[in-house]
């Protein structure tokens, strides 16, 4: 889509030079940054005020090692980013106020980051050859945070410009060289970086995500023309890659979490190419590129509610002024729409905006059009990602009311996978039933070996079967087969078989399941099995975060229950069959801060356990 289309000898003309790129106004731009609302400058005043004088975190060897020591990478990252944060409230103050005010402590921040070994994470030192530890400082290597620093900085040297020479005329000058040495030129120089997916790696957000920082820096601060048409040029090469591994239908598989780093750094990319060749280079014509926009309204449930396949948390917070301007770009007022209910909810004018800096600069700039737009939550009744073997369903079109249905095929080599083969997810009314648990806070085990180990990625805790005490595999090859879907007026269905999900010491031959919103009565799951022989065990697993009791032989209540935040469960009902299903039902506290702040202090575990299983057998339940 890129470099095809954009190759090297035509960037050369296209590109501005870097004297004319002026993508956002910079500080001495008074009438645009003045003109912002009074009270987000007030509020980001207040940011920067509150930054004043407090002393900088530090960074310490120890802190740095506990990764390797423990698998520990909270506490490091909290003081890494604290740094981060509090550097763009400084920048954005001084831009709003442009007296000098907070100059100096900008200063620090900057010599502060510039005087750091390193500018990655700890868990990402995997990237360097002499592995986890310390950083090699020879060896400078280019990480999603790496990359996010030079961003960060970058932005910063081009908003201040010459008013850092108040302070010192070597401020600017270390910061560039640091990124020239941390970023640019690694990324110039070296094709084995594995996001880059030159040598046929799987890439993921890391992709985008880096790219958007690389190409920040180098068309804001690379001098040299040729260096800077160079990088430019590989950067859509690699570029390339991410997009050609998408999906047609533009489902990400990292779930919506993710697709603020995975789509919406394409956006991030997009939009500096276009910015940096004054339109020339503009591909949000492309359907591959309008319907990665839109998967994050498509899988919207309701509020902060979303479809959390892989590591994604049940709720989502969408950067809105991104979200806004996408839609913008690719002309879905839906989109647009949806940006201007998440700014509304976010209260933005009255709080200000989220970071990080390169993403807050053209926010700030967006604001006006977003108070003008109609804020809407769009509620499509169905979608089907037939790429990532993804269906949502409601009763009604444009309305979170009623019974919402989300079930998956997909492969457990996805992304961030979970072993989910089969999930299913149930709301009412835009509240939750039947729910996939998410991710708890990452640690070593999240990303290494042990990652099958951790409960919340295991199929065990999914709403998928057990089959003769098996859970399923990881791997590419443990996948969902003849996959079908269908809708209409009446009914939403998806059908697959799940036996190729599981080792062959499950014992199945098939495993056809059906899941069908039955618009405004009810989800139906259908289950039939066949084992290449008799099989001493089946069990079905709901989670669920409702209080959940035996109203009857066949007829299980799930309760409404107080959440975090004030959150409520939906309620249900699930029937089954009392002679052919036992009931167990365990309570899973939480301990996980992550889990805990959205589920709150536990979720329940019901399994149905098949009484007789035999070779084969049919399992029915419905959810009312």
């Amino acid at each position: 889509m890129l470099a095809a289309n954009y190759p090297r000898e035509m960037l050369e003309p296209l590109l501005l030079p870097r004297n004319r790129f002026r993508p956002l106004p910079a500080i001495d731009d008074r009438q645009a940054w003045e003109a912002l609302p009074t009270s987000v400058r007030r509020a980001h005043l207040a940011r920067g005020e509150a930054a004043l004088g407090a002393p900088w975190p530090s960074l310490t060897a120890t802190q740095f090692l506990e990764f390797a020591r423990n698998g520990n990478r909270s506490r490091f990252e909290r003081e890494y980013m604290q740094r981060r944060d509090r550097l763009c409230d400084l920048v954005v103050a001084e831009c709003a106020e442009a007296q000098g005010r907070f100059l100096d402590e900008i200063v620090n921040g900057l010599w502060l980051t510039c005087e750091e070994t390193y500018w990655g994470l700890p868990a990402c030192l995997y990237m360097q050859r002499a592995g986890y530890g310390l950083p090699d400082v020879e060896e400078p290597t280019v990480d999603l945070f790496a990359g996010e620093t030079a961003g960060l900085l970058s932005w910063t040297v081009y908003l201040l410009g010459d008013r850092l020479d108040a302070v010192s005329p070597l401020v600017r000058p270390r910061v560039t060289h640091e990124i020239e040495r941390r970023v640019l030129t690694p990324c110039l120089e070296r094709e084995d970086f594995w996001w880059m997916g030159f040598q046929g790696q799987a890439v993921n957000n890391w992709n985008p995500w880096v790219n958007s920082n690389w190409l920040t820096s180098v068309l804001l601060l690379e001098d040299d023309p040729r260096r800077r048409v160079a990088a430019v040029a590989k950067s859509l090469r690699s570029l390339d890659v991410f997009i050609e591994s998408y999906p047609a239908d533009g489902g990400c598989d990292e779930g919506p979490s993710y697709w603020t780093r995975a789509a919406a750094s394409l956006f991030d990319c997009l939009e500096l190419l276009h910015a940096a060749t004054d339109g020339a280079i503009d591909v949000y014509d492309r359907p591959l590129v309008r319907r990665m926009g839109q998967y994050i309204y498509r899988v919207l449930i309701s509020d902060d509610y979303y479809v959390n396949v892989a590591d994604a948390p049940a709720i989502v917070r969408p950067d809105a002024a991104l979200v806004y301007r996408y839609g913008r770009r690719i002309g879905d007022e839906a989109m647009m729409g949806f940006g201007a209910w998440l700014a509304r909810r976010a209260r933005l004018w009255e709080e200000g905006l989220p970071g990080p800096l390169p993403r807050l600069v053209p926010a700030l700039f967006t604001l006006e059009e977003l108070a003008s737009t109609e804020p809407v939550q769009p509620f499509p009744r169905d979608v089907w990602f037939e790429g990532t073997q993804l269906m949502v369903a409601r009763d009604l079109d444009g309305s979170a009311a009623g019974l919402y249905l989300a079930a998956k095929g997909g492969h457990n080599a996805e992304s961030h996978n979970h072993n989910d083969v089969g999930q299913l997810i149930v709301y009412r009314d835009g509240r939750p039933v039947l729910v996939d648990a998410g991710v708890e806070t990452y640690r070593a085990e999240t990303f290494d070996e042990r990652r099958y180990t951790i409960w919340t990625m295991q199929s065990r805790y999914h709403n998928v079967p057990l089959v003769n005490g098996v859970t399923q595999a990881p791997g590419r090859g443990y996948a969902a087969r003849d996959v079908s879907y269908a809708a209409d007026d009446v009914s939403a269905r998806l059908t697959l078989d799940l036996a190729g999900a599981y080792p062959d010491e499950a014992g199945l031959i098939g495993w056809r399941r059906s899941v069908t919103l039955v618009r405004g009565e009810r989800v139906e799951i259908v289950d039939a099995y066949q084992g290449r022989e008799a099989l001493e065990t089946v069990e079905l697993a709901l989670l669920t975060p409702c209080r959940v009791a035996v109203l009857a032989p066949g007829m299980l209540e799930l309760a409404e229950t107080p959440l975090a935040d004030g959150r409520w469960s939906g309620a249900a009902q699930v029937r089954y069959d009392p002679d052919q299903l036992a009931v167990a039902i365990e309570v899973l506290p939480l301990e996980d801060q992550r889990l805990r702040s959205v589920w709150g202090e536990s979720l329940t575990r019901v399994v149905l356990s098949v009484t007789q299983p035999g070779r084969q057998g049919t399992i029915r339940l419905e959810i009312v």
